[in-house]
């Protein structure tokens, strides 16, 4: 099953868009007073956040409501999107959040980040900053695996939500520069459940809340890649200690070696792959492909944290989609 996400001539191309990066990146750092106590900077971030979110939202309706003050107007066709989207990405940071706080590590708020026009999703996602040492695994996989299990439930409802009021539609009246979209093994499950079967010359033509429902599953399962300082670093960390760094090296060895293929997708007449693996592999190697140790190394999870660390792996796996963003 095909599904499609319209476009028009003013966005940038697809197959060099950049995806969400830093979201839900934890990276340790000494205390930071100013980061803590100031949250007007994390509301402000969360305004422009929105706002630029709100601006792609309607671009993706075929509108530009910033090109001059009437056209303002227009911001109200993108909310469906950007709010769906950015309830996701801040149930997610805070979902991080709460876990530090119950383990008494202190975290900042959530700094949302803004990308108006570069991106056709208005925003590179959200990080958490930690200050304070994490005292052992428990922790460690509590924190790290928080954030993906909220966001996820809340993307699940999105794309069960939006699919059920998304349009099956003729690839023959379809005239405008459209996205075709990966298909995740989740999201395949739940269009079975939710649309009814679809002709060999129909496609689905994603609705608001369906697409950002599926750029909520993306976001989860780039976050669970075992590398690092993503969620899944912490998951794969916690679960198989010292072992994470042949895990993480491999899995760094696939994210490059899939972005490389990509880009000579693009040059050769190859099935086609998607850039952006590159660009993230990067950002992933300027952070560091490895995992800081908790402060205790030797309290071991019990089994119930366990099942919730494989469960994590499970939904990685359900959520991936090797070519994210395909051009028609």
């Amino acid at each position: 099953m095909n599904f499609w996400r319209k476009t028009v001539p003013l966005l940038p191309p697809p197959a060099t868009e950049l995806a969400p990066l830093g979201q839900s990146i934890w990276t340790p750092t000494a205390p930071a007073k100013s980061s803590i106590s100031r949250p007007w900077v994390h509301l402000l971030l969360f305004a422009l956040t929105m706002f630029s979110m709100t601006a792609a939202g309607a671009m993706q309706q075929g509108v530009d409501p910033l090109s001059s003050i009437q056209a303002l107007v227009h911001l109200v066709e993108g909310l469906p999107f950007a709010a769906t989207l950015l309830f996701i990405l801040t149930v997610h940071e805070f979902g991080h959040y709460f876990a530090a706080r119950h383990w008494g590590v202190k975290a900042s708020l959530p700094y949302f980040l803004p990308l108006p026009y570069i991106s056709f999703l208005g925003t590179l996602g959200a990080v958490i900053k930690i200050h304070s040492p994490i005292p052992h695994k428990r922790a460690l996989l509590d924190i790290g695996a928080a954030g993906p299990l909220a966001g996820f439930v809340i993307a699940l409802i999105a794309c069960f939500a939006g699919l059920a009021h998304s349009s099956i539609v003729s690839t023959d009246a379809f005239h405008v520069y459209p996205i075709e979209l990966g298909s995740p093994l989740l999201f395949s499950g739940i269009a079975a459940l939710v649309l009814p079967e679809i002709g060999p010359n129909q496609l689905v033509l994603l609705n608001p809340v369906a697409f950002a429902g599926w750029v909520g599953l993306f976001i989860t399962a780039f976050n669970l890649f075992p590398i690092g300082q993503l969620d899944g670093g912490h998951i794969v960390y916690a679960l198989f200690g010292s072992w994470h760094r042949h895990i993480a090296r491999t899995a760094y060895a696939i994210l490059l070696g899939m972005g490389v293929y990509g880009i000579l997708s693009l040059i050769w007449e190859l099935p086609q792959g998607w850039p952006g693996w590159l660009a993230l592999a990067f950002f992933l190697a300027i952070f560091g492909k490895n995992h800081p140790a908790p402060y205790d190394t030797f309290t071991s999870l019990d089994p119930r944290r366990r099942l919730v660390g494989y469960l994590c792996l499970l939904i990685f796996v359900v959520c991936f989609a090797p070519v994210p963003f395909a051009t028609s």
